[in-house]
């Protein structure tokens, strides 16, 4: 076999592994986001998303609400929000507009715990984890899109914790190329994660690399306007 023809087909067998290994991930990011997996737990975490001058952005109500609901149904005692902000953010915070929100909504201060530093999942994951140590909570359930959780829970795993999925509600039509691009940032993210790569430090040095961001940690993930994480 030629050197040309071993090239050929070392390409075709990358892309068939890549497309086995894609197709594997999509189908379970789905599977993932179509299944409520909520059961009583010591806590519900709700993962953050963007929030504008101080008031929950679509998304991040829609995942508030969802707390709401299994807090009322008594599936756990404590809601923590996750997320922080830039020097952009006028002093708000995702945690601390999902606090907010929360006592607007009936669910009384003891019972909410806000944590207002992590900029991105890996970080919320790690505050998560942090949390869920010093308030001895062996089982949570985590609340965020539905296609975000698949990810979240590969990020739980690794840190030790035990966590049940429970995507928030459909917000109502969604524009197909803003779901392709929800999906395909996933699929990415979760990849790379299997690979051992920091999704974090790879955003930061994409962002240098492009120019954006500098001075600003975390705020790539406030440019997307539905805030995938």
């Amino acid at each position: 076999m030629g050197r040309a023809a071993w090239l050929r087909w070392s390409v075709v067998a990358l892309l068939l592994v890549c497309t086995g290994w894609f197709t594997w991930v999509y189908r379970q990011i789905i599977a993932t986001s179509e299944l409520d997996n909520a059961r009583p737990a010591g806590a519900i975490a709700v993962f953050g998303a963007a929030e504008y001058a101080g008031r929950p952005s679509p998304v991040l109500r829609a995942r508030l609400d969802k707390a709401v609901s299994l807090y009322n149904e008594g599936m756990a005692p404590l809601i923590i929000t996750l997320g922080g902000g830039t020097e952009k953010d006028s002093g708000k915070t995702e945690g601390g507009v999902g606090r907010d929100y929360l006592l607007a909504n009936g669910v009384p201060y003891d019972k909410i715990i806000a944590e207002t530093k992590s900029l991105d999942t890996e970080q919320q994951v790690k505050s998560l984890a942090g949390i869920a140590a010093q308030r001895h909570l062996r089982h949570l359930i985590v609340v965020s899109d539905g296609t975000h959780l698949f990810r979240i829970a590969l990020l739980c795993k690794r840190a030790g914790l035990s966590v049940y999925t429970s995507p928030r509600d459909p917000l109502g039509h969604i524009d197909r190329v803003d779901a392709a691009k929800r999906m395909a940032h996933e699929m990415l993210s979760y990849t790379f994660e299997r690979m051992g790569m920091n999704v974090s430090r790879l955003r930061l040095w994409l962002d240098g690399r492009t120019g954006e961001n500098q001075g600003a940690p975390g705020s790539s993930r406030k440019r997307r306007p539905l805030s995938l994480g």
